[in-house]
């Protein structure tokens, strides 16, 4: 009771923690569950060798799902992703063994042009106004079709000793080299997303774009750096894809984008904006793969993996919308 006589309820430390972070733990129960399931299904789930080629295979989605929480925190959404892993793959492919190009100008120019696709998203989402949505999805037919038109259909391989390959192949301290990537880029985007002035701007847009302009937000500025930062990631991602396989097609990231969005909805980012988490997304994109390498292990045929994977989309967004922004869900009239 305060010195008014009013009655001041406190609510405990661990509740207060379960109501802000309700997300969070609910993917991680999920999380946890699925790994009991495997690990009752088949044996050989829990092994440490399953366990790093997981790591290693979902690098590539845990490094665009961070950018992807930036893009879908701001309100907005990146469906171009899994067409720039392809067509920087295919292109990075092509420099290294048809061009000779040396390994680090193809990593520096495959990172620009990734982020030149991201930066015509940008302009046109940010500067003209276009649903994001129906800019993204242009341009995944477009960068698709680019990749298609370059290799002809046709894998392209890289030489085998190009150290090109160190990135997608090379282990460090017992850790696959693309898990360190991804490690190091997730603890890069939570800095960001919560703590450096860049992600409250994010954050703000998302939840209130006119009220952050008015408050002297670069809101266009601010939106055009996050579409050039998930090109830029989409397009490390092909090469670090590129380089594990040794080759790169145009093939590569069909349906890749939805993975990634799946991920980070999952995670319990918020698909009105305004809210992201890059705890959520890594608990998000680590279900995802081990419930895909799940069912791998469980003899189970593969094409059950698009199946899961558009429930748990569905699931989420009931999630999102209904219990995670009661508020802004639809009203039942």
């Amino acid at each position: 009771m305060n010195l008014s006589g009013t009655r001041v309820i406190r609510h405990s430390l661990p509740r207060r923690m379960l109501h802000n972070h309700s997300g969070v733990i609910s993917i991680a129960l999920f999380f946890i569950f699925c790994c009991v399931v495997f690990s009752l299904i088949t044996s050989s789930f829990l092994s440490a060798t399953n366990w790093l080629n997981i790591i290693r295979q979902s690098a590539p989605l845990l490094i665009v799902a961070a950018a992807m929480t930036l893009v879908i925190t701001t309100g907005g959404i990146d469906l171009s992703v899994g067409s720039t892993l392809a067509l920087v793959g295919a292109l990075s492919a092509i420099a290294l063994n048809h061009w000779g190009l040396p390994w680090p100008v193809v990593l520096i120019g495959g990172l620009v042009l990734g982020g030149l696709v991201g930066a015509i998203n940008g302009f046109f989402i940010a500067c003209e106004g276009i649903p994001a949505f129906i800019v993204t999805l242009a341009m995944l037919a477009v960068v698709r079709g680019v990749a298609l038109l370059i290799t002809q259909g046709y894998s392209i391989p890289i030489p085998a000793d190009s150290l090109f390959t160190f990135m997608g192949r090379a282990w460090v301290l017992g850790i696959p080299m693309p898990a360190l990537i991804g490690i190091v880029l997730l603890l890069v985007a939570h800095i960001a997303l919560n703590h450096m002035r860049f992600g409250r701007y994010v954050t703000a847009i998302g939840a209130n774009a006119e009220g952050a302009r008015r408050s002297g937000i670069n809101t266009k500025s601010v939106t055009l750096r996050v579409y050039v930062i998930s090109g830029m990631a989409a397009a490390l991602a092909g090469m670090i894809i590129t380089a594990r396989l040794g080759s790169g097609s145009s093939n590569q990231g069909e349906g890749f984008e939805l993975q990634v969005i799946a991920a980070v909805v999952l995670g319990s980012t918020s698909l009105f904006g305004g809210f992201g988490t890059i705890l959520g997304t890594l608990l998000g994109a680590m279900s995802i793969a081990i419930i895909q390498n799940g069912l791998i292990l469980s003899h189970i045929s593969p094409f059950y993996t698009q199946i899961a994977t558009g429930t748990i989309i569905l699931l989420a967004i009931w999630l999102n919308t209904r219990i995670l922004n009661p508020a802004r869900s639809p009203s039942k009239g």
